[in-house]
C-alpha cells in the first residue's frame, strides 16, 4: 500500500508551500518598502504646500502689519501701530472715487455679462445645429488665451472710435471674457433641467412668457447668481484690460494700486499697503460669498460631463 507524499507533508503555519513561491504572499518588509516610496512623495507633496502656503501668510502678514505701522526697520515688530495709513491712502489715492467707478464698472459687467450670457447658454444648451462646438469654442475663446493677446489690439480699436478712456469703454473690454465665462457656468447647469417642463407647461396653456416666469426663471435663479457672483469675482482682479482702456477718471480699485505702486518714494509706502489691504479685502469678502453659492469642483465636473 503506497501513501501520497504530498498528502503526508506537513504544511506550514502561513498556509504556503516550503520550496516554492507559486502564490506565494508578498512579506510584510516587501509592503513596507514598496509603500516608503509613497510615503516620501506624499511627505514631499505636504512639505511643498505647507511651505507654499506659510510664505504666502508671512507676505500678507507683513503688507498688514506695515499698513498700520508707525515705524518698522530691523525690529520684528513695529514700534507703535497706527491707522493713520488708512486715511491718508483714502485722501491720497482719491479712492471714494476708485471705489465708485469700480462698483459702477462691476455693477455694469454683471448685469450685461448675465442678461446676455443666460439666452446665450439656454440657446447652445436645447437648440442642436450644424457647427455647435465651433460656436462653443468661439464664445469660450476669450478665456482660453491670456487677454494681454486681444487687449492691445481691442484697445488700439477703441482709440481710433473714441471708447478708450470712458466708462463704456473699460464696461466693454471687461465684457469681453465676462460674457464667455457666464455661458460657459450656465450652459451645463440648463442641460439638467428637465426640457418636458416646457411640454408640460405648454400643455397646460402656459405662453412663452409665462413658461419663462413662472417654470424656468425659478430654476436658473441660483445658477444666474453664482455665475454673476464669480463674474463680479473676476472683473474686480481683471487689470489687463481694465489697464488699456481705463483713462485717468476711469480706474478701478486694481489699476489705481498699480499706479500707487509707482509713487513709492513719493508717498509713503505704509499707505500704499493700506490701499492694497482695503483690495484684499473687497475682494476675499466677495469670494467667500461666492463660494456660499457655488464650488468651483462642480463646475469642473459640469465641464467634463457636457465634454463627455
Amino acid at each position: 500500500m503506497t501513501t501520497d507524499h504530498h498528502a503526508t507533508q506537513p504544511w506550514p503555519a502561513d498556509g504556503s508551500r516550503k520550496g516554492g513561491n507559486d502564490g506565494a504572499q508578498p512579506s510584510r518588509s516587501g509592503r513596507q518598502r514598496a509603500s516608503l516610496p509613497d510615503r516620501l512623495w506624499k511627505a514631499l507633496v505636504w512639505g511643498a504646500m505647507v511651505f507654499f502656503l506659510l510664505n504666502v501668510v508671512l507676505l500678507i502678514a507683513t503688507v498688514a502689519v506695515n499698513s498700520i505701522a508707525t515705524r518698522w526697520f530691523g525690529t520684528l515688530l513695529p514700534q507703535g501701530f497706527t491707522l493713520h495709513w488708512y486715511a491718508q491712502a483714502w485722501r491720497d489715492f482719491q479712492l471714494a472715487n476708485v471705489l465708485w467707478v469700480t462698483v459702477e464698472v462691476v455693477g455694469a459687467v454683471v448685469l450685461l455679462s448675465v442678461l446676455l450670457g443666460v439666452p446665450a447658454a439656454y440657446a447652445l444648451a436645447r437648440v442642436q445645429f450644424p457647427g455647435k462646438r465651433f460656436a462653443m469654442l468661439i464664445f469660450l475663446l476669450p478665456l482660453m488665451v491670456p487677454p494681454v493677446t486681444y487687449g492691445i489690439p481691442m484697445a488700439t480699436v477703441m482709440y481710433k472710435v473714441g471708447l478708450a478712456g470712458t466708462l463704456s469703454g473699460v464696461i466693454l473690454a471687461n465684457l469681453v471674457p465676462a460674457l464667455p465665462f457666464v455661458i460657459l457656468v450656465m450652459t451645463p447647469f440648463i442641460e439638467q433641467i428637465d426640457p418636458n417642463l416646457e411640454s408640460a407647461a405648454r400643455i397646460f396653456g402656459a405662453n412663452t412668457f409665462r413658461y419663462f416666469r413662472y417654470v424656468l426663471l425659478p430654476l436658473l435663479v441660483p445658477g444666474m447668481l453664482a455665475a454673476g457672483l464669480l463674474v463680479l469675482v473676476r472683473t474686480i482682479g481683471m487689470f489687463e484690460l481694465t489697464f488699456f482702456t481705463a483713462g485717468p477718471a476711469t480706474q478701478t480699485l486694481v489699476v489705481a494700486l498699480y499706479y500707487a505702486v509707482f509713487s513709492t518714494g513719493v508717498r509713503a509706502p505704509q499707505s500704499i499697503d493700506a490701499m492694497a489691504m482695503i483690495y484684499m479685502a473687497i475682494t476675499l469678502v466677495w469670494v467667500l460669498i461666492a463660494l456660499q453659492f457655488v464650488s468651483p469642483t462642480q463646475i469642473v465636473s459640469r465641464v467634463k460631463q457636457q465634454k463627455a
